[in-house]
C-alpha cells in the first residue's frame, strides 16, 4: 500500500528555508499528483513567521486554493499572541500533537517531514 498523505512540520523561523522547501514542495504536491493530501503544520518559531510575513501569508492563501491544509500549535500561537492573525488566513490553531501522533503511528498512510 502506497502512502497518500504528507505531513510537513515547520519549526524554523528562517523565511528563506520555509519558502524554498516546505511551501514550495507542499504547494506543488497536490497539483502534480505527488500526494493526495498535504497538511502543513506550524510549530514553535515558525508560527511568528506565518503570522507576520506577507510573503508567507500570500503563499499560504494560494496553496489553500490547491487543497493544502494548514494548522498551528495552539499553545505556541497563544504564547505569541497570534491566534486571530493565523485564523484570518485559514490556519487552524489546535492541539497539533494529535495529528502528529496519528501520522507517526500510522506510517502506512502518512509520510512525515520536519523542517
Amino acid at each position: 500500500m502506497k502512502k497518500k498523505n504528507l505531513l510537513l512540520i515547520i519549526s524554523t523561523d528562517n523565511v528563506d528555508s520555509i519558502l524554498k522547501f516546505p511551501l514550495l514542495y507542499g504547494g506543488v504536491s497536490i497539483p502534480r499528483g505527488y500526494w493526495k493530501r498535504v497538511h502543513i503544520m506550524f510549530w514553535g518559531a515558525s508560527i511568528k513567521v506565518a503570522a507576520s510575513k506577507k510573503k508567507i501569508r500570500k503563499e499560504i492563501k494560494q496553496m489553500q486554493k490547491n487543497g493544502v491544509e494548514f494548522s498551528s500549535c495552539i499553545v505556541c500561537a497563544e504564547e505569541y499572541g497570534v491566534v486571530k492573525s493565523l485564523e484570518k488566513i485559514g490556519i487552524t490553531c489546535n492541539h497539533t500533537g494529535e495529528l502528529l501522533n496519528k501520522a507517526l503511528q500510522n506510517d502506512k498512510l502518512w509520510a512525515t517531514l520536519t523542517i
